[in-house]
């Protein structure tokens, strides 16, 4: 299903400003607390109206601002999962699936109808509700909690509810605004693998809100990295991951390791905060500014020194249930002049003259640096370093 936005709105002093092109069916929306990544789902759903700008989603033009088309939220076939997931507290699981159906119009089209034919319309429209409504109790494995109130539910069957409801309506497109932020790790998995399966046979298209890059590396086959109402990045989830090209971008991504660079020539760069120069078999292009490296991607080096090698000392070490986390200072830094790196500035930021880098170890992995004492140098591979 193709996909397609161009969206403008001006809120108080913030202004979002996106656009993005999908022909996928499973989009995710990355991007920290407040860079307007809910504001954006509202806008597709019709909650909110655009100041200006185009959505469009198969052959279905949704809003333009030039044409003064805007279809309402209730016409364009778009389910909304909302954070709280926004159940009824009065109604009943059943009654709750029932509310997402269309109610039973009795005014104009029944105007001129005889009151027997009226009568077998509302009670066929019935029956198909009800029809409808145990189809999603069974899909959903809801048939045992028909007849509970959404207080007696957990968070997992909460959160089957407020979908079952979304798919009774059969939408073309569901909206999943940061469905597991509330969570903790264990019920967030859990809950996760569950949506996964309930949508796995979903035809449409999805759309991911999250601040999670967990979450959106396995729900997402395309990815859209937001900050501050802008579009940073967009593309295949795995491919931005590979190879985010932008600080920001890389940053949301998780990236731990990013510095100022400054260009040599077409194969070296100098990394002042790290204290290093890489050299790279690639052509560095000449507009980069900043390089990355991922925590877990260091290599260890006992013995002699190879190609780009850190030489670093542990500033602290934290151990975490299934890995040690090292947080380094670049020796080099300090040697910079007698390795004719350029010496280092007193007026220069703290930034750079104090860089920490982190070293994520596998428990698994450690076992060498309890044998052999932690290593000499740290090595940065080639096909890790990012450029941005």
């Amino acid at each position: 299903m193709g996909f397609s936005f161009q969206i403008e709105k001006t809120l108080g002093e913030f202004k979002l400003d996106l656009e993005a092109e999908s022909r996928g069916n499973r989009l995710g929306i990355l991007g920290a607390s407040g860079c307007g990544k809910s504001l954006t789902l509202k806008l597709l759903a019709g909650i909110e109206s655009p100041d200006a700008g185009r959505i469009q989603i198969g052959e279905k033009l949704l809003f333009d601002s030039r044409q003064k088309r805007n279809v309402k939220p209730q016409d364009r076939r778009i389910g909304y999962l909302f954070q709280n997931y926004a159940l009824f507290p009065h109604m009943t699981v059943a009654e709750n699936i029932g509310a997402g159906l269309q109610r039973v119009d009795k005014s104009a089209d029944t105007a001129d109808m005889p009151a027997e034919n009226i009568i077998t319309r509302f009670q066929g429209k019935k029956i198909r509700k009800q029809k409808r409504i145990q189809e999603m109790m069974e899909k959903f494995q809801l048939t045992d909690l028909a007849a509970r109130l959404p207080g007696e539910l957990s968070g997992g069957q909460q959160q089957r509810v407020a979908l079952a409801r979304i798919m009774a309506c059969e939408p073309e497109v569901i909206l999943l605004d940061e469905p597991f932020s509330a969570l903790d790790v264990f019920l967030k998995d859990q809950m996760q693998r569950e949506l996964e399966e309930l949508l796995e046979d979903f035809p449409g298209l999805v759309v991911l809100v999250s601040h999670s890059r967990d979450e959106i590396y396995r729900f997402s086959e395309e990815l859209l990295v937001m900050d501050q109402g802008h579009a940073v990045v967009y593309g295949a989830t795995k491919e931005i991951f590979a190879n985010p090209r932008y600080r920001e971008a890389a940053r949301l991504t998780g990236c731990k390791n990013i510095a100022d660079a400054k260009r040599i020539d077409d194969h070296r760069l100098e990394v002042p905060g790290w204290g290093i120069r890489l050299c790279l078999k690639r052509e560095i292009p000449k507009d980069i500014t900043a390089v990355g490296y991922r925590a877990h991607d260091f290599v260890p080096v006992w013995g002699e020194r190879k190609e780009n090698c850190l030489e670093v000392r542990i500033k602290r070490m934290a151990e975490m249930p299934f890995e040690y986390h090292y947080y380094l200072q670049p020796a080099g830094l300090s040697e910079q002049k007698s390795n004719e790196e350029r010496p280092v500035s007193p007026s220069e930021p703290a930034s750079v003259q104090e860089q920490s880098l982190c070293w994520f170890v596998q428990k698994g992995k450690h076992i060498q640096i309890a044998e052999k004492g932690f290593p000499a140098y740290l090595e940065l591979k080639e096909e890790h370093i990012m450029l941005f």
